[in-house]
């Protein structure tokens, strides 16, 4: 077996790197949501309409600054899954409380 070229293992080393800053930044993010809704009595219907303008604006933000090689979909896609995460640890965070 050959062993993995060194740009290639450099390459994972920055995906892996790029990996974990984002999911650094989801956590710091989400801790400030939780502590900004906490005790702000939201309905369910509420907290479903902050999420959804939150990727909205996440999408529209994307897609102005969006870099050569990614499609809309592709920041669309990013975005969902970025406010989706977010939202995951946010409502833990309210539920636990």
């Amino acid at each position: 077996m050959s062993s993995i070229p060194p740009r290639l293992a450099d390459l994972v080393r920055k995906a892996r790197r790029l990996a974990a800053e984002r999911d650094r930044l989801i956590e710091a993010l989400a801790a400030e949501w939780a502590r900004a809704l906490a005790g702000q009595r939201l309905s369910r219907t509420d907290l479903d309409e902050l999420w959804a303008g939150l990727t909205e604006d996440a999408v529209r933000r994307a897609g102005q600054a969006r870099e050569a090689g990614w499609t809309p979909q592709a920041w669309r896609r990013e975005a969902q899954d970025v406010v989706a995460r977010i939202r995951e640890k946010v409502e833990a965070t309210l539920n636990e409380r």
